[in-house]
């Protein structure tokens, strides 16, 4: 009888230390578990629809709350990521926003232009490095029969971007109308030289001839300014002459 009773405290206690482990245990897998899910972060959705192509703006933008455990690479948790990007597939309010369906919104301005792609070769040379909303003029050389023959192809072209090829300029991507952009991509294959120049840092003529005028405004007012000091010095030369000659003469 005290072997049996013995026993049966003794499974009792192994049964109890074991619930105890086993509780322990669980307990500090749900506390992970809590501890994981307990921390939020926020990713940027979609507030309302986003149509495919179409720029995504602060209005069209929400954060949206999820378990840190769930965050992978490609949620957005930055809006720096969403600066001049468009969706390429459409959006429904709630949706979240994902790298892998953003592209980079068009930096082109007008809706009938086009943008084309120059890198330079050994056909096409860049005086000097480019920075994007520079302007260019485009110079081409051909040879029809014997006569050679250079002549400005373009004026004024804006440079939409810039290429880069192990840190070092490589090229440009030049917005132009629709209707030119043929004419460019044949003088890219088929003319003998094409020599792009940086140009008056696109300023219109319009601006160029009236910061002429305030410059030749400013000079002439130098000017006056410096004959009024002048004169006004010269009076004053007559008057102490004049002071000195009186002087002179009541002695």
């Amino acid at each position: 009888m005290l072997e049996s009773k013995r026993r049966a405290i003794i499974f009792l206690l192994l049964s109890l230390l074991l619930a105890i482990i086993a509780g322990f245990l669980v307990l500090q897998k749900v506390k992970a578990l809590n501890n994981d899910l307990g921390t939020v972060v926020n990713v940027y959705a979609a507030k309302s629809d986003i149509a495919s192509r179409q720029d995504i703006t602060p209005d069209l933008i929400t954060t949206k709350e999820i378990p840190k455990k769930y965050l992978e690479n490609y949620h957005i948790t930055n809006i720096s990521d969403l600066e001049n990007k468009v969706a390429v597939v459409p959006l429904s309010a709630g949706d979240v926003i994902s790298k892998n369906v953003l592209k980079q919104s068009s930096v082109v301005m007008e809706e009938h232009n086009r943008l084309i792609s120059v890198m330079s070769d050994e056909r096409v040379f860049f005086d000097e490095s480019l920075e994007a909303l520079d302007r260019v003029d485009i110079i081409v050389s051909e040879k029809f029969g014997d006569k050679p023959k250079t002549t400005i192809f373009m004026k004024d072209v804006k440079v939409a971007r810039i290429a880069k090829k192990s840190d070092k300029f490589a090229g440009v991507q030049l917005e132009v109308p629709l209707e030119q952009a043929p004419q460019l991509i044949h003088m890219q294959n088929y003319a003998d030289s094409v020599r792009i120049v940086k140009s008056n840092v696109g300023q219109p003529a319009e601006e160029l001839e009236e910061a002429g005028k305030e410059d030749k405004e400013v000079k002439q007012a130098e000017t006056e300014k410096a004959s009024a000091k002048e004169e006004k010095e010269e009076t004053k030369d007559k008057k102490d002459d004049s002071n000195e000659a009186k002087d002179k003469k009541d002695e």
